[in-house]
């Protein structure tokens, strides 16, 4: 069992969570994640470790309440627990000999990019932020990116803070002004990492996707969360879940993850019956 030891919500569908988890912030780096079962029927959630602190032995999850499971996991309070939290899985972001990098956070996707940018800032290499949000109310980490970035670009689509537009704006300015980037990374909904790789690929920019497909075991046993990268088949969860940009169809993984969409809405539809029941 696995104690919650802080909740906070970041905005009205994003919950941060900090977990007693010793053994999983001992090996934890950028890139990983976790899986978690809220209870023991609970579904495995795959979520990326938002940052650790191996001293206090404790992992930061960041997750958005989209479905059944995360509407549960929400439903925790600090001193709860949790039945499982696996990890950390996955390959680590490569972080080590670069010297200047862009990162690119889209929505919940800049939970996983912060620690990356945080990383890199803590090597010496020199971090530019540019992180987007549909509007205000969902902004999230704002102050941490401005803490480890040299230059930090905020977007909304609404522009009711920030800059109003998307993410590949700034980039597309900065790229055209002159910025020599060893990589771009960017992490965010696949629509946006798709539109990442078309404003670099033109200048040959090292560009690092972070893959999220549905997630099963996280061992490459199920296959569930197999992406088409450079024609051939690969698995987020062991080859990933950091891959070549310029490879990803992305096409191909927008359609598999809308093949799930209803399945999603019924089990969060009956997440918020079971809760409305339970606080009767």
């Amino acid at each position: 069992m696995y104690k919650i030891l802080k909740k906070e919500s970041l905005n009205p569908t994003v919950t941060l969570m900090e977990i007693e988890a010793p053994f999983v912030a001992k090996k934890a780096e950028p890139g990983q994640f976790i899986i978690l079962r809220v209870d023991e029927n609970g579904e495995r959630i795959p979520l990326t470790v938002a940052d650790y602190d191996r001293e206090r032995g404790t992992i930061t999850i960041i997750f958005q309440i989209v479905g059944g499971s995360t509407i549960q996991l929400n439903n925790l309070n600090e001193g709860d627990y949790l039945h499982d939290f696996v990890g950390p899985l996955g390959t680590p972001t490569h972080t080590e000999g670069l010297k200047k990098v862009a990162v690119v956070g889209g929505g919940v996707g800049c939970a996983i990019a912060f620690p990356v940018a945080k990383k890199l800032h803590e090597l010496g290499c020199e971090v530019h932020s540019i992180i987007g949000f549909r509007n205000k109310d969902l902004v999230i980490l704002e102050d941490q990116f401005r803490s480890v970035s040299t230059k930090t670009f905020v977007m909304t689509d609404d522009g009711s803070h920030g800059e109003k537009g998307v993410v590949t704006m700034p980039l597309q300015k900065l790229i055209e002004s002159g910025e020599q980037y060893d990589e771009v990374i960017a992490i965010g909904p696949l629509i946006m990492m798709k539109f990442v790789v078309a404003t670099t690929k033109p200048h040959n920019i090292k560009t690092v996707v972070s893959m999220n497909p549905i997630m099963i075991d996280g061992t490459g046993m199920c296959g569930g969360c197999r992406l088409t990268v450079g024609g051939k088949t690969k698995f987020a969860c062991v080859d990933g879940p950091d891959f070549d940009g310029f490879e990803v169809d992305f096409d191909e993984a927008m359609s598999r993850g809308r093949s799930y969409s209803d399945f999603e809405a019924h089990a969060r539809e009956e997440a918020c019956n079971l809760y409305k029941k339970e606080v009767k």
